[in-house]
């Protein structure tokens, strides 16, 4: 049989800085418009060099010089003579993407691939994500960061009835509700269509009914609360938004008016010079700060609304 010498794809690798690669989520632009774009990751290789990172970024195409200077762009202490770009035959691809998704605990919530099945513990509940388009696989610190809140209000004895999970991404914080609450009535939203499709896949992955009753998702497109049924079904009494700092001051508004009185606010996606900025926007409509979780550079707020 005649081996396949055919690149899948192709990897850029670039040695960059601790601060660059926790704001490239933030930072980068440039792919947004692509129908496949890159699939950026990175990594501390030498915890004893914990400011020297390592971005691999993975291509459907081999890179441009375009691509090369839109990552240089973002990752200002990384030279193009350190840029090492590389084929991908699909005999690799499966173990090397696999390989990033190691399981990740957040209070009782697992977050794993197939691939780490075995890892599921008893007592804890079980998300599987595997890798995909959207962003979301419960490896960042603002997921882990937004599930043990979920988990922390849970097992103080929470009940919400009605919420929403503003840029759902692939679905991770909607399932945790769904399964910390089982006859919660969610609205999971995100300005990405394929985002969306790709939480519906998800839901059936991990058991989790689709639809608009109560112990169900309701998976939608839409930008920030720009959608019919996301309005109808205010006030919440429950809102999880893991989004950046930008639009979570953008959508501050918006945000708390689809609140009930004494309703809680999960925010994430800003980093701890954001903090005061999202803090003051939240604060000036009647929520005020209960608990804060620091990850690294990267706070999770619970916020209740007061009236």
């Amino acid at each position: 049989m005649t081996e396949n010498t055919t690149p899948e794809s192709w990897k850029l690798t670039l040695p960059c800085h601790k601060d660059e690669a926790e704001r490239l989520q933030e930072d980068i632009a440039a792919f947004a418009g692509r129908d496949f774009p890159p699939v950026l990751m990175t990594s501390e290789p030498d915890p004893h060099k914990p400011e020297e990172w390592l971005l691999e970024a993975f291509f459907s195409e081999e890179p441009t010089d375009a691509d090369i200077e839109a990552l240089l762009d973002v990752l200002p202490s990384s030279r193009r003579e350190d840029v090492v770009i590389e084929p991908v035959f699909p005999a690799d691809w499966v173990s090397i993407s696999q390989s990033y998704l190691q399981p990740i605990t957040a209070g009782r919530f697992h977050i794993y691939a197939e691939h780490s099945r075995d890892s599921l513990k008893p007592g804890y509940i079980g998300i599987r994500i595997e890798a995909g388009q959207a962003f979301g696989t419960g490896q960042h610190a603002t997921t882990s960061g937004c599930l043990a809140t979920l988990d922390a209000l849970a097992t103080d004895g929470l009940e919400p009835e009605n919420a929403l999970d503003l840029g759902t991404g692939s679905g991770i914080l909607a399932f945790a509700m769904s399964k910390a609450w089982p006859r919660l009535r969610i609205a999971a939203s995100d300005i990405d269509p394929v985002s969306v499709d790709v939480a519906i896949e998800n839901a059936e992955m991990n058991s989790v009914s689709v639809g608009e009753a109560a112990g169900q998702i309701a998976f939608l497109p839409a930008a920030g609360l720009d959608h019919p049924l996301l309005r109808q079904r205010a006030p919440y009494d429950l809102v999880t938004a893991n989004i950046l700092a930008g639009p979570l001051i953008a959508l501050a508004p918006d945000i708390a008016g689809s609140m009930k009185a004494g309703g809680f606010l999960i925010l994430a996606g800003l980093l701890t010079d954001q903090e005061e900025s999202v803090l003051n926007a939240y604060a000036a409509l009647g929520l005020e700060l209960k608990q804060r979780r620091l990850n690294g550079d990267w706070p999770t707020l619970l916020l209740q609304k007061l009236s």
